[in-house]
């Protein structure tokens, strides 16, 4: 295998440290919470005690000022591990980073410690029922008023983290008529009045995850809740854009973590089910699509550890996420379905990792942009596409 490079001592320490965290907190857990359809609140806290939310944040907001070095190992250790319910990277790398990029002093101070402490749990609401990838066609308006609130109407759909939200970036449009230059993002917190929370969906994977609906009816909300304030009005589409090359780029990391620990389950298996009096690793078919497999992840994993070293010297495109975002959750559900192939009818069991990681595999290649969405965005980059 080629050796990684990215990861200095001090970060492989960190590795250290959030296993026993998840083998301590999340483990002996986490089946009941996909039975639930949410994980315990209490995970949050005690993640956001111990220094594992929001490490990429500066210090004076409640974060290590770490690098996203330590944010991807924590992404790789949940996907490796199977642990799909924990939604502490859209928290920490989705939601606090539009706080910290585009908002006020105030929002900052305010939101950011909070979100650190795993006092508040962050989400962001964009999909909408007739919009997910076109997130130009979204229908949530938020009108401003003669007083400068804003009214909130509208609903999102298979809202991350939303049955536990107690802060939600909403993307609603200000200004209708002027298309994607007409939209921005407003600071929700939860319970307030016309807000509400549908019940956690039932999914065919992330059964842990507690994704659900959002409804706002008349949902007032002051002019300070306005993302960055007045000067961020309608220009809420460029930080959406500007935040999508690193938000691609942990689903593709996920994504290889994920299919990594998989050859590693079926590798144990295949090795002890013994099949027509020798084990299922004895038959060259399964020797051959082993190695066809490790080939494939090492050849994204190289790929992957390259884009991470891009975003850490600020300069990922988003092409090249996209291409990363792309091929290795496509690669992902390959080597799921293989996976499970070797491992017989076991690999139809729940009881089984491999199982659910199968479930949990095939919306990778469908949120954060869908696939399909990724190659209009790397074709557009190499001249093709519509105008």
């Amino acid at each position: 295998m080629i050796e990684r490079t990215l990861f200095s001592p001090e970060h492989e320490s960190f590795r250290d440290s959030f296993r026993r965290f998840m083998n301590l907190e999340i483990a002996p857990f986490h089946a009941a919470w996909e039975h639930q359809g949410f994980v315990d609140k209490k995970v949050w806290r005690k993640a956001g005690e111990l220094g594992f939310l929001n490490m990429s944040m500066p210090s004076e907001y409640g974060g290590a000022d770490a690098d996203k070095l330590f944010s991807v190992i924590q992404i790789e250790e949940l996907s490796a591990a199977g642990f799909s319910g924990i939604g502490f990277g859209l928290h920490s790398e989705i939601v606090s980073p539009y706080l910290l990029h585009y908002g006020t002093d105030a929002q900052k101070k305010n939101y950011l410690p909070r979100l650190s402490s795993g006092e508040m749990v962050g989400a962001i609401a964009m999909t909408e029922p007739s919009a997910g990838s076109d997130l130009q066609g979204i229908k949530t308006t938020a009108s401003l008023q003669t007083d400068g609130s804003y009214l909130l109407n509208g609903s999102k759909t298979y809202i991350t983290n939303g049955w536990h939200s107690d802060l939600v970036i909403v993307v609603a449009k200000t200004n209708p008529a002027a298309g994607a230059k007409g939209t921005s993002l407003f600071l929700l917190e939860a319970g307030t009045p016309g807000f509400t929370k549908g019940k956690p969906l039932h999914k065919l994977g992330l059964k842990a995850q507690d994704t659900c609906e959002l409804f706002f009816d008349n949902v007032r909300l002051p002019a300070d809740s306005l993302l960055g304030g007045p000067d961020f009005l309608n220009k809420g589409f460029i930080g959406l854009m500007e935040q999508l090359p690193w938000e691609r780029l942990q689903i593709a990391i996920g994504a290889v973590a994920a299919s990594q620990a998989a050859i590693g389950w079926t590798l144990d298996f295949v090795k002890q089910r013994q099949v027509f009096g020798q084990p299922v690793a004895g038959f060259q078919n399964t020797r051959f699509k082993l190695a066809e497999m490790q080939t494939e992840v090492q050849v994204a994993r190289v790929f992957v550890d390259k884009c991470t070293e891009l975003l850490l010297q600020d300069k990922l495109d988003t092409a090249t996420a996209s291409m990363a975002k792309y091929w290795t959750t496509d690669l992902q559900c390959k080597v799921m379905d293989e996976c499970v192939q070797l491992h017989g009818g076991s690999g139809y069991m729940w009881e089984y990792p491999i199982t659910r990681a199968y479930a949990d595999a095939r919306v990778q290649r469908i949120y954060g942009g869908t696939n399909e969405i990724m190659k209009e965005v790397i074709t557009r980059s190499m001249g093709l596409g519509l105008k």
